[in-house]
């Protein structure tokens, strides 16, 4: 593909193109959600419901009773396990509910890229507050995001910032705000971080009110120079000189990141580049940037359609989409505990620069893990006496060639690829899902209502989730 042609818009908006945005976008769809993108334009589908501004979730509660605003304190921090079981449900309950919105997977992307680790903060209220902020700023500009989270108690909390006075300042923030946030290595100087650390003193957290305040006295009111540019400094001064003084820097650094996120794990850097132009003309707001990438040719190319392997977090929640499963907080912690197997474990990141992803979440132990638990959901897993289980006669049966009198198996094999699996599988691959789905009955023969089919349906399940392909998106 031509460099000119990676920003312009795709001319087809087709099946492939419209399960491509939505394998991205969603935790999870279904063919009746690649009808709906199909029955809108691309411009439409995009703009006006993956990236529609949506009002904030109801708080989570445990047992029906609010806790978000409850003081961190030795009274409430019994509770805490629970608070935090709560806050996990409540958040894969909005990934599950997020409707045509690309809002959750962004949510999920700042969590990613500002990093805290519960083992280190272990307060849930802090957690909602960043969960909160996140999404509020979905859409966002990343510039008073970023001043945002500087000052965000989780954060202050992780990286020592509410113990960063005028004279002993902290540098941990300052230094994976320019590294890890904003800049990346090679942009910045051990000087530039010292002096933004000046900057930056001053902050407290409230663990009544659960905010952050500043304490004049605890700053370094001193002059600062921070890439060259001399003033008394404060913390949102520290993120405009960043965003300002290195605009290029920081504009491809986080395309970099939303490239890594949304389309593959080794950037194409042309691409980037011409994204962050996007970024900076748009003086780092993030809806323009996420439209023209969504849209564009380059994203929808054959090198990266199929090409993502899930995380565990996207590879089981999406399960309960794809199949419609019911579900409630049982199966939810099910997918909690399970994600931790699968060593993606929700608010714990392993260290400061998150997960790096794709090849990480496939090695010889939980590849089985994952088919081990796809098996369970089409056999059922049973927790506290009811059972959870994909019901394959009425999945089946929502797919045109299993209803009679026009039923056939191999056209059934096409239908239900084409929605849970990113491109065409090869004929060995389609002759291997044909013998699991037929079980020896003759082809002529098959049938959703025949005597034995759901157990023959699970047979079929269980191999189509084992494929390495199925784990891509």
């Amino acid at each position: 593909m031509d460099k000119s042609s990676y920003l312009k818009k795709i001319s087809a908006w087709d099946t492939d193109a419209a399960r491509h945005v939505l394998s991205r976008s969603l935790y999870g769809y279904s063919g009746t959600d690649i009808e709906f993108a199909l029955s809108k334009s691309l411009d439409d589908f995009i703009d006006n419901h993956l990236l529609k501004d949506l009002p904030e979730p109801i708080p989570p509660t445990y047992n029906g009773a609010e806790w978000v605003t409850l003081a961190n304190n030795s009274t409430n921090s019994p509770n805490y396990s629970n608070y935090r079981y709560s806050l996990i449900w409540w958040w894969e309950d909005l990934m599950l509910q997020q409707g045509y919105s690309l809002r959750e997977k962004m949510v999920w992307f700042y969590a990613n890229h500002f990093v805290t680790e519960y083992n280190t903060v272990q307060v849930p209220q802090y957690y909602y507050l960043s969960n909160k902020l996140f999404r509020q700023y979905a859409f966002g500009n990343l510039i008073e995001l970023t001043k945002k989270v500087t000052i965000d108690p989780a954060m202050l909390k992780y990286l020592n910032g509410d113990v960063s006075t005028r004279t002993a300042p902290n540098e941990n923030y300052g230094r994976e705000l320019m590294e890890l946030f904003t800049l990346g290595i090679g942009n910045y100087s051990e000087e530039d971080i010292k002096q933004a650390a000046k900057a930056l003193t001053g902050w407290r957290v409230n663990s009544t009110t659960l905010s952050a305040y500043f304490t004049s006295s605890r700053w370094d009111s001193g002059t600062k120079t921070i890439f060259g540019k001399d003033g008394n400094w404060n913390a949102d001064d520290v993120v405009d000189i960043i965003f300002s003084e290195k605009a290029v820097a920081a504009s491809e650094y986080l395309c970099r990141k939303l490239y890594k996120e949304f389309a593959y794990y080794e950037p194409n850097i042309d691409y980037v580049k011409q994204l962050a132009e996007v970024m900076r003309a748009n003086n780092f707001n993030l809806k323009p940037v996420l439209s023209t990438m969504l849209k564009s040719q380059y994203f929808h190319s054959p090198d990266i359609r199929g090409a993502k392997i899930k995380s565990p977090i996207e590879f089981l929640v999406s399960l309960i989409r794809f199949f419609n499963l019911t579900y409630d907080n049982d199966l939810l912690n099910q997918i909690r505990t399970k994600s931790r197997e699968l060593e993606q474990e929700i608010l714990n990141p392993p260290d400061v620069r998150g997960w790096e992803g794709q090849r990480k979440w496939m090695n010889t132990t939980v590849y089985p893990t994952r088919n081990k638990f796809t098996d369970s959901l089409v056999t059922g897993i049973k927790i506290n006496n009811k059972t959870y289980k994909i019901d394959v006669l009425t999945f089946s049966r929502s797919f045109p060639s299993a209803i009679p009198p026009n039923e056939n198996a191999v056209q059934f094999i096409e239908e239900v690829t084409q929605v849970l699996i990113q491109f065409p599988l090869s004929q060995a691959r389609k002759d291997f899902l044909l013998a699991s789905l037929l079980d020896g009955t003759a082809v002529q023969n098959w049938s959703t209502y025949a005597t034995g089919a759901s157990t023959r349906l699970e047979k079929f399940f269980k191999a189509l989730m084992r494929l390495p392909e199925f784990q891509l998106s």
